[in-house]
């Protein structure tokens, strides 16, 4: 709905499927790429370019669209797995870039209509967002200004913290239960006096979650519906944001 407003047209891929998650460093593992394979080849049927929300999915989709491109022979072999012909063609845009290149944050600015006036937000990039920097491009790796620059046009007050590039723990810390990397990071935000952490992937999301003191953590689509006028579906966090969000009389209602 955000997107619609914004005149970004985005179809569903049909029969979408999970991106695999991580991408593989093995050079002989050939069933890792196959699903992100297949997820570019499907969005090539369709004649169209893929786009995700999520920095976990762009640093597989796009590092995998890469490698198809420069590696006949892997193509050819995923190719005939999937039983559908691909060769890297395609561009792989997270949202955030979509906002910025096309949409452009002056445009977005003067969309608003609920601006986040005194909410101090801090900017989590995590680390797939941005590296490895040659393959990514997405942003500096080191100083990074994309998500400041949204917030920004939204009307918020980026706040900036030491450990916002740095890893949340990622999948170590589903699998293993260990929350020490995502804690510093919400200690850190939390340190700089932020309202709450701002994140782009859904790992990241989860593990400050669980790991933060009492900082609520929000995705940057919730804060854009938000600022929209929309519904920011702010129910269902583990640490509410809501409160912090009528204390700054951001909403209306109950979200």
């Amino acid at each position: 709905e955000s997107a619609q407003q914004l005149g970004l047209d985005l179809v569903e891929l049909e029969s979408w499927q999970c991106c695999g998650a991580v991408f593989s460093l093995a050079t002989d593992a050939v069933i890792n790429w196959v699903a992100p394979y297949r997820a570019l080849a499907a969005a090539d049927r369709d004649g169209a370019d893929l786009v995700t929300m999520c920095s976990g999915c762009l640093n597989v989709l796009r590092r995998t669209n890469r490698l198809v491109a420069s590696n006949g022979e892997l193509r050819e072999k995923l190719g005939a797995f999937v039983d559908m012909e691909y060769a890297g063609q395609r561009k792989v845009h997270h949202l955030l870039e979509l906002l910025k290149q096309q949409v452009t944050f002056a445009a977005l600015a003067d969309r608003v209509t609920t601006r986040l006036s005194g909410l101090r937000v801090a900017p989590y990039y995590g680390c797939l967002l941005l590296r490895p920097a040659e393959e990514m491009a997405f942003d500096d790796p080191e100083a990074p200004t994309i998500l400041e620059d949204c917030l920004r046009a939204l009307g918020a007050e980026p706040v900036d913290f030491p450990l916002k590039t740095e890893c949340c723990g990622a999948f170590v810390s589903l699998h293993r239960g260990n929350l020490d990397a995502s804690a510093a990071v919400a200690r850190s935000a939390s340190l700089a006096k932020a309202d709450l952490v701002v994140t782009s992937c859904p790992t990241c999301s989860y593990n400050l979650e669980q790991a933060g003191p009492s900082l609520p953590v929000v995705y940057f689509t919730q804060l854009l519906a938000l600022s929209l006028g929309l519904d920011g579906a702010f129910s269902g966090h583990a640490i509410d944001p809501r409160p912090v969000l009528r204390k700054k009389s951001l909403l209306r209602e109950v979200n």
